[in-house]
C-alpha cells in the first residue's frame, strides 16, 4: 500500500505541481463573497496579495539542511573556564529542526505593530476561552484564603484535595463507569513531567517506546532527553487495506472525510505493532517496553475506534509491554453526532471487559489543552501498578505543583466547590472548537486542500502534497533526505510568502511528506479572521 502511494506521489511530483501562490491569489480575489470572509479585518492588516510595499520579509534561513546544528565551544581561555557537559547539548538536538525556522520567523503577527507578520499556528494552545478563564482565575485568587499548611512541604504525590478533584474529573470525562482510586493518582508540573517520570519507572534506559505515526513531536524530547529511551515509530500504511474501513465489517469504505488518505490507514493494529517491535530489536537492538497511544490523537484530530485501542491493549498484554494512554484531549471531543467515531478511554474499555487497568495500562492527562491552562503546569498520571507507586512519588518531588496552584485547581474542578463550573466550561469550549474547526474545514474545501475531518483536539491534519516542489532527479526511489528537503521548502514557502506557520508532518514522523498540522485555536478571534480572509488556505 505504501509503495502504491509512493509511486503515485513520484509520478505526480514529476509533473507540474499546483502553484500555491495562484491558489491563494484566486481565493483572495473572491473572498469577499466567500464563506471564509467572516468578521472584520483590521484596516492596517494587508493581505499577501497586496502591492510590493506589503511584501513579507523573514529572517529564516534558506538553507536546505533539514537538521539543526548545535555548536559547542570547548576551547579553554586563559582563565581556564570549566567545560560543560555534552548531554545538555544532546538534549537540544532532540528538538524538531523546524523550530529553528519558526524562531527565526520575525516578526510574528500583530494587528498594529506587525500586520504582515507570521501567524503562529503550530503551537497547541487554546485562545478561545481566554476571557472565561482569566475571569474565573481572578475570582479564585481574590476569594481563596492562604492557609498555613500551604506554606510548608506538600505530599510529593499532590495534595489529597487536588488528587480527589482530579479523580472525580476522570469519572466525568474519561469514564463514568470505571472506579478510579485517588490513591493511584499523582499530580505533577505538566504532562511532559509526569510522562517522563512514568517512563523512567516502567523501562530501563536504552529500552524502546513504540508510538504510532504520526505523533506529537515533543514525545522524542520527553522520553529521550533524561529517560534515555529509544523511540520506535509504528508505521501503519502497509498494514491497513486501502479499500476498507479498517474493521471486520463488509461496509464500503467511509468517504466522509475529504482526505487523500482515509483515516483508517492511520490505525495501528497487531501486524503494524509486530513489525515495529521486530524493527526495534534489529535497528536499536532494543526491546520495546512501552506502547504510547495518543487518544484522542495528536496531530490527526480524530478518535481511534474502541476496537483499535482494545487490539493494541491485547497485543501489549501478550507481549509483556506497558501501555500508556495519553488522554490529554479527553475533554475536547467536540463532534459526537451519529456517524462519528466515539472516543473511548482505556478505562472505559477495562470496565466493559470487567477488568481493572491493572499493572500494565496507565493514563496521563493535563489541564493545558481541555482547560487551556498550559501556563499553570498541571499534569496527572494514573497507575494501579503498586511496584512503581513509591518511585513515582519520589520522582515527582522534582516536579511538584505549588500548593497555591493545587488549591486553585481543586476549587476549579470540584463541583461541590464551584457549582459545576468546570463541566460548563468544557461544554462551552467544545462548542467553540466545533465552530472554529467548521470554519477551517469550509475554507479548506473551497480552495481544494484535502484534510481529515476533525473530531477532537485543537487541530486539523491537512494534505499539501499537491504543492510539494517537483522532484529533480527523475523517476526512481526518493531518499528520505530529499523528501525532507521538499517538505521544508514548502514549509518555508508557506511561512515566508504567506505568513502561515504550521507544524510540518515529517517532524511528527508522517509516512509521506506534504502534511501539516494546523492548530486552529492558536489565534485570537481577530487573528483567526485575518488568516481566513487573507490567505484562504486556512
Amino acid at each position: 500500500t505504501l509503495a502504491h502511494y509512493t509511486t503515485l506521489q513520484t509520478a505526480f511530483a514529476l509533473t507540474s505541481r499546483r502553484p500555491l501562490q495562484r491558489t491563494l491569489t484566486n481565493f483572495a480575489r473572491r473572498n469577499n463573497s466567500s464563506s471564509c470572509n467572516k468578521g472584520n479585518v483590521p484596516s492596517n492588516a494587508k493581505t499577501s496579495t497586496s502591492t510590493s510595499n506589503n511584501t513579507r520579509t523573514f529572517s529564516s534561513s534558506s538553507s536546505s539542511s533539514s537538521s539543526t546544528t548545535v555548536t559547542t565551544t570547548t576551547t579553554r581561555s586563559s582563565n581556564n573556564i570549566p567545560k560543560v557537559s555534552t548531554r545538555g547539548q544532546d538534549a537540544v538536538k532532540l528538538l524538531p529542526s523546524y523550530l529553528a525556522d519558526a524562531r527565526a520567523a520575525q516578526p510574528l503577527y500583530h494587528p498594529i505593530d506587525a500586520p504582515h507578520g507570521a501567524l503562529q499556528l503550530g503551537v497547541a494552545e487554546n485562545y478561545l476561552m481566554q476571557e472565561d478563564l482569566t475571569s474565573k482565575l481572578t475570582q479564585l485568587q481574590q476569594s481563596l484564603k492562604f492557609d498555613a499548611d500551604q506554606i510548608y512541604y506538600q505530599p510529593t504525590q499532590g495534595r489529597i484535595g487536588t488528587r480527589r478533584a482530579m479523580t472525580r474529573l476522570f469519572n466525568r470525562i474519561l469514564s463514568a463507569n470505571y472506579c478510579f482510586d485517588e490513591d493511584c493518582m499523582i499530580v505533577g508540573a505538566g504532562c511532559n513531567a509526569v510522562l517522563e517520570n512514568l517512563a523512567i519507572c516502567l523501562a530501563e534506559a536504552g529500552d524502546a517506546v513504540l508510538i504510532p505515526t504520526p505523533y506529537y513531536a515533543a514525545f522524542e524530547f520527553d522520553l529521550v532527553a533524561r529517560a534515555g529511551l529509544k523511540i520506535q515509530p509504528v508505521t501503519t500504511f502497509d498494514f491497513n487495506d486501502l479499500n476498507c474501513n479498517g474493521d471486520d465489517s463488509d461496509e464500503p469504505c467511509n468517504k466522509a472525510r475529504a482526505s487523500t488518505i482515509p483515516v483508517h490507514m492511520y490505525y495501528p493494529n497487531k501486524a503494524a505493532l509486530d513489525a515495529a517491535y521486530e524493527r526495534s530489536m534489529i535497528e536499536h537492538v532494543s526491546t520495546p517496553r512501552i506502547l504510547l497511544l495518543s487518544s484522542p490523537n495528536n496531530p490527526l484530530g480524530v478518535c481511534y475506534p474502541a476496537h483499535v485501542v482494545q487490539e493494541c491493549i491485547d497485543w501489549a498484554e501478550e507481549r509483556g509491554v506497558h501501555v500508556i494512554s495519553d488522554e490529554i484531549y479527553a475533554g475536547s471531543v467536540y463532534r459526537t453526532d451519529e456517524g462519528r467515531v466515539p472516543w473511548t478511554s482505556v478505562a472505559e474499555l477495562a470496565f466493559h471487559e470487567n477488568k481493572k487497568l491493572g499493572p500494565h495500562v496507565h493514563i496521563v492527562y493535563a489541564m493545558s489543552k481541555d482547560f487551556a491552562l498550559s501556563g499553570l503546569r498541571v499534569g496527572a498520571v494514573y497507575t494501579e501498578n503498586e511496584d512503581i507507586a513509591v518511585p513515582l512519588q519520589k520522582l515527582n518531588d522534582l516536579c511538584q505543583i505549588s500548593s497555591q496552584t493545587q488549591v486553585m485547581v481543586e476549587h476549579m474542578l470540584d463541583p461541590a466547590l464551584n457549582g459545576g463550573w468546570a463541566d460548563e466550561f468544557l461544554m462551552d469550549s467544545q462548542e467553540q472548537l466545533k465552530r472554529r474547526c467548521g470554519e477551517v474545514e469550509q475554507c479548506l474545501e473551497e480552495v481544494g486542500i484535502p484534510f481529515l475531518t476533525g473530531e477532537a483536539g485543537l487541530f486539523v491534519w491537512m494534505d499539501f502534497q499537491e504543492f510539494l516542489p517537483a522532484l529533480v532527479d527523475g523517476e526512481g526511489e526518493v531518499s528520505a533526505e530529499e523528501q525532507a528537503q521538499r517538505e521544508r521548502a514548502l514549509y518555508l514557502e508557506l511561512l515566508q510568502e504567506h505568513g502561515l506557520l504550521f507544524t510540518p508532518g515529517l517532524s511528527m514522523k508522517a509516512e509521506l511528506p506534504g502534511f501539516f498540522r494546523f492548530v486552529f485555536t492558536a489565534a485570537t478571534e481577530d487573528e483567526f479572521q485575518v488568516a481566513l480572509d487573507a490567505y484562504g488556505v486556512l
